[in-house]
């Protein structure tokens, strides 16, 4: 594994263990609606975009980094409102969502601009 693979996984298995910690504290140790309505989304989009990462890391790089990084500051910015922080970060929480979708447009042009090696095409 290249070590900036190797990042992109360790950057996704810290969003994938925060989104699983703080889902499970949403679920057990929180009784504010909004609080609880927060976590659960950051958590959410922080799971789905640590999966996302993995399967990328070795295909796109610039791909993973974004998808880390959004997920991180989307739910960070929404589980720092939950835990009492100032609502003032939602001002920032569309930025870690602007980079979620950079991450899926740059998987997605890689798949267009990447040929496939002979030896994988179909017969056909």
């Amino acid at each position: 594994m290249y070590p900036q693979d190797r990042a992109a996984v360790l950057f996704a298995a810290a969003n994938g263990f925060a989104a699983v910690a703080l889902g499970a504290f949403a679920a057990h140790a929180v009784s504010d609606p909004q609080a609880v309505a927060w976590l659960r989304t950051g958590s959410a989009y922080q799971l789905a975009h640590a999966v996302a990462a993995l399967a990328c890391a070795g295909r796109s790089r610039t791909a993973a980094l974004l998808m880390n990084l959004g997920a991180a500051v989307f739910a960070a910015t929404l589980y720092a409102m939950a835990l009492g922080g100032p609502r003032v970060l939602g001002a920032v929480t569309p930025v870690g969502g602007v980079l979620m979708l950079a991450g899926w447009a740059v998987l997605a042009w890689t798949a267009l601009r990447t040929k496939t090696p002979p030896h994988e095409k179909l017969d056909g």
